[in-house]
């Protein structure tokens, strides 16, 4: 049998040979693979599950309890938050660097992490209905497989996953990945054309000042050797598991050397493992068109909490240059904060959108929504908890623009796939060039336990004329491939000469160059799951 790499799983999230593929619980710091491909259009009708019956009644709550036994009714398990929250197995000691306060765990056991999990699932999941009954708690040692078997397990028609989307992550890794852009890793982030040999890998996106840009490597060169291994080739279990070591560091300082092709030239480099914090906010520039049009231009690769600040100042940035147009390149942008894609939002279409809807969120039939759970352009920063933060209440500054461009890939997921349908919503004309996104209207809230953090699908977006089916993703005005032969904020890459071309003449392009198309054969983000999300964080 031929073995997959963990990152380029057939099925996305589905169990694979290697046990770190996303998605089904991957868990832990582990990476995994995109988990927003195309969401379901015409699931299977599903069948109302019944409880099974137990053979004893199981004894009232208690923590620390053994996990034996019957499980417990989900029906009288009653609120996850005020009952079973925090109660674990090894309480975590000490203060939470970010919060700044003790941790809030407290002795239990894992029954009560199991027993949480269940309450919560059966109260918030989208499709809590559809939960599997087969299975008992005391058949697990872990909480986090546990986790995994708590979603649908129905496909639709084609015989895909209804829940694509489902998984954990250790929570000090979470919080600093979404609060300060902080990963371990090399900086340099990969696109994959599948699982099967022969591979074809391509750095995609290098990080200034990561140890991938200071060994010299660039955006388009292809992977060709890991640690002496043939990447392209390999199948074998032991080489295969050798790749993996050398891609996904476990540990900062660790050192694997890897083989690249740029051209026909081929560049031996030997990379250390960092904590390296990537801009989320990059490249931003005008560029003067026919017609006496200034188009403004940034790259926006994550909504997470360091964005806010980096939005305002390119916004600032773009404002003094008077641009009258603008393009925003989000190809790569898998999503993150729902407030933060609102503030961009509001930032492009100024204040006629002040107050209306950007994204209303329905949940499950069971979760009684309020106000809050719509969010609507507003004029204010949110002021996240950051690095340098912005201060809650800054004025944001806007272009008031009436038309914007967005370069997208099957990459472009969630929080950034809102952003395009919260502005058409307010009749703001958004032109897409690239490709088909990928289709992810459902979103999370992110739920801490005992130090794991837990995604699980609670809410489905729309806008505010009511329009959140995008499940197929969003349909590009100009159909044009990405082109790793240019660096991103070139002039005469593929996807940004085209929005620049259509912006002038209003007509898509010719084919790119033969060069171009050879490095943009459709391929998939080498991500971890948390970087395609779309979160909201609901009071409990």
């Amino acid at each position: 049998m031929t073995t997959s790499l963990r990152l380029i799983c057939a099925a996305v999230v589905a169990a694979s040979t290697l046990a770190a593929c996303g998605g089904g619980g991957g868990g832990g710091g582990g990476s995994s693979g995109p988990i927003a491909t195309n969401p379901p259009t015409n699931p299977t009708t599903p069948t109302t599950p019944t409880n099974p019956t137990n053979p004893t009644t199981p004894a009232p709550w208690a923590p620390g309890g053994a996990n034996t036994g019957a499980d417990p009714d989900v029906a009288t398990l009653g609120n996850a938050f005020d009952t079973y929250w925090n109660y674990c197995a090894k309480p975590r000691t000490g203060t939470d660097p970010y919060t700044g306060k003790a941790y809030p765990d407290k002795q239990g056991s894992l029954r009560d992490e199991l027993t949480f999990l269940r309450a919560w699932t059966h109260q918030y999941y989208l499709w809590y209905n559809e939960i599997p009954t087969d299975f008992k708690m005391a058949d697990f040692t872990d909480p986090v497989t546990y986790f995994d078997k708590l979603k649908t397990p129905l496909t639709t028609a084609s015989g895909a996953p209804k829940d694509k989307f489902h998984f954990t992550y250790e929570s000090a890794e979470w919080d600093k990945l979404s609060t300060e852009g902080i990963e371990l890793g090399y900086g340099v982030t990969w696109t994959s054309s599948g699982a099967t040999a022969p591979r074809v890998w391509n750095a995609t996106i290098v990080e200034a000042g990561s140890p991938a840009e200071i060994a010299g490597l660039r955006r388009g060169d292809r992977l060709t050797v890991v640690d002496g291994v043939d990447f392209i080739n390999a199948t074998d279990e032991a080489s295969v598991a050798k790749i993996n070591a050398g891609l996904f560091p476990a540990v900062a300082n660790e050192t694997h050397s890897f083989t690249v092709t740029r051209g026909t030239t081929s560049i031996p480099v030997t990379l250390a493992a960092k904590e390296v914090t990537a801009r989320s906010v990059k490249n931003v520039t005008t560029f003067d068109i026919a017609g006496g049009r200034r188009v403004g231009y940034l790259t926006f690769e994550n909504h997470n909490a360091v964005a806010e600040r980096q939005l305002i100042e390119a916004f600032n940035q773009l404002k003094t240059s008077n641009v009258n147009d603008l393009v925003i390149d989000m190809r790569y942008n898998g999503g993150g904060l729902l407030y933060v894609a609102a503030e961009l939002a509001y930032m492009v279409a100024g204040p006629n959108s002040n107050g209306k809807v950007f994204e209303s969120l329905s949940y499950n039939g069971k979760v009684q929504t309020t106000a809050s759970d719509t969010v609507r352009f507003s004029p204010s920063a949110y002021g996240f908890d950051a690095p340098n933060k912005i201060a809650a209440g800054t004025a944001l500054p806007t272009l008031s623009l009436p038309r914007v461009t967005i370069l997208t890939t099957e990459g472009t997921c969630s929080a950034s796939e809102a952003v395009i349908n919260a502005l058409r919503g307010v009749d703001v004309q958004v032109d897409v060039v690239g490709s088909q996104t990928c289709g992810k209207p459902y979103g999370f809230t992110p739920v801490p336990n005992c130090g794991t953090t837990y995604f699980s699908i609670e809410f489905k977006g729309v806008n505010a004329k009511g329009f959140g089916d995008y499940a197929d993703g969003f349909t590009p005005t100009c159909r044009v491939a990405d082109d790793l032969s240019h660096e991103l904020g070139d002039r005469n890459e593929a996807l940004l000469a085209a929005a620049l071309t259509h912006r002038a003449t209003g007509s898509c392009p010719a084919t790119p160059s033969a060069t171009a198309m050879s490095l943009a054969q459709p391929k998939t983000l080498v991500r971890k799951n948390v970087s395609e999300l779309k979160i909201y964080s609901r009071p409990r």
